[in-house]
């Protein structure tokens, strides 16, 4: 018993410092306000709108790009933010809304 919760709680752990992108989602790219100037959006990006440097796929056209807005790297998915799997995009997109509005 003790060793199914220890298992359990190392895997927690494991997802919320290695957590990725999921696919598809771009929560972090819709719902927060960038107020730094993005290619194709000079003056920022307000919240709720999405960034104009996502693809089709819902992928950062500028990742891995010099002209990427450092804030955007600097946002790094977590279980706190982003939510498990089932939780999915949804929640992200609600988590960020919440703090664009208890910071703006």
């Amino acid at each position: 018993m003790l060793l199914a919760r220890a298992t359990g709680i190392l895997k927690v752990l494991s997802e919320m410092t290695n957590l990725a992108c999921r696919s598809g989602c771009a929560a972090c790219c819709i719902a927060p306000s960038i107020s730094s100037p993005i290619v194709g959006m000079p003056n920022g990006k307000p919240a709720g709108v999405p960034c104009v440097a996502l693809d089709e796929q819902l992928r950062c056209r500028l990742f891995g790009d010099e002209r990427r807005p450092k804030v955007c790297g600097s946002l790094q998915p977590s279980i706190e933010m982003c939510g498990n799997e089932q939780q999915g995009r949804a929640y992200a997109i609600t988590y960020l809304t919440r703090l664009e509005l208890a910071t703006s």
